[in-house]
């Protein structure tokens, strides 16, 4: 049905517990392709040992090149990217394919409810030590979300004709920060108007897991900082914040297909300051995208 394509940095644990639960609570076959990072902590045995497809880069390669290298092997119509760290609950992928029956075209990108770090608060547990799965199972079916506008990011999925039309994710981005939203501005500018969240395609995310556990490392570099937001505002002119307000409306409720910005006082005003941070970038640091 689907290729779920999971960019690994030496995170085992959790890498077994979401692959297990994309086995256990899907309605259909899906393929799974990991892209592990370094991999020395067993993960590169785990994947043979279990017959799963991947890919491995001895460093750390980030997640836009990982996640561009393991989609290369998709033989599948539909790329799910998601996290390693992510629990799916079941109706996840019913979600989605209910979603993309309803499209004559693959003009869109559909995206999940996140529960624990994101939009839905349900505690089972911040660590896979803490998880209390048997909670989560009988907690879901109890959450009240909404369809929304936008995007959470991941997890997501698109038409993989159109992930290539559009070069899947920009690896300037390493070693990951900012390259979901370039990937919707890249599919925005490629006519795209359907960004939406799914209430029912719900994911337990436990959060940076591997961010954290690498903070400061001498070298492994898995966080950049703003360096990510200022790469995308020197690409096209304005900042994540004003492109999820404007363009994608994050978060309200949805409504249907996206037009336009409204160009009213307050977007100008936002567009002007927009444009002021690109000026002071392009005099101090032009070199950081090119």
């Amino acid at each position: 049905m689907f290729s779920v394509i999971i960019p690994s940095l030496n995170n085992l644990k959790y890498l077994k517990l979401c692959i297990e639960s994309i086995r256990k609570n899907s309605k259909y076959d899906h393929e799974i392709i990991v892209h592990s990072n370094i991999g020395s902590d067993g993960t590169i045995d785990y994947l043979k040992k279990n017959n799963i497809r991947f890919t491995h880069s001895k460093k750390n390669s980030g997640i836009p090149e990982g996640v561009n290298i393991a989609a290369k092997k998709a033989s599948k119509n539909y790329i799910v990217y998601a996290h390693d760290d992510f629990y799916f609950f079941p109706g996840w992928d019913t979600a989605f394919f209910k979603e993309i029956n309803k499209m004559t075209n693959n003009l869109y990108y559909f995206s999940g409810t996140i529960v624990q770090n994101g939009q839905v608060n349900l505690d089972c547990g911040s660590s896979i030590e803490t998880f209390d799965e048997q909670k989560a199972l009988m907690e879901y079916k109890n959450i009240d979300y909404y369809d929304f506008q936008g995007s959470t990011w991941a997890p997501h999925i698109i038409h993989k004709d159109t992930w290539n039309k559009v070069g899947g994710f920009s690896e300037e981005y390493y070693p990951g920060t900012g390259s979901d939203p370039d990937l919707n501005m890249k599919l925005w500018r490629e006519g795209i108007r359907i960004f939406k969240g799914l209430s029912k395609c719900k994911v337990y995310h436990f959060g940076s897991i591997v961010t954290r556990k690498y903070k400061n490392h001498p070298t492994i570099k898995t966080e950049s900082g703003s360096k990510g937001g200022k790469i995308f505002l020197l690409k096209w002119g304005i900042t994540f914040k004003f492109f999820k307000k404007h363009y994608l409306r994050s978060d309200s409720i949805y409504e249907g297909e996206l037009s336009n910005p409204k160009r009213n006082i307050q977007f100008y005003l936002e567009l002007i300051i927009c444009k002021l941070n690109y000026i002071y970038l392009k005099i101090f640091n032009p070199k950081l995208y090119k």
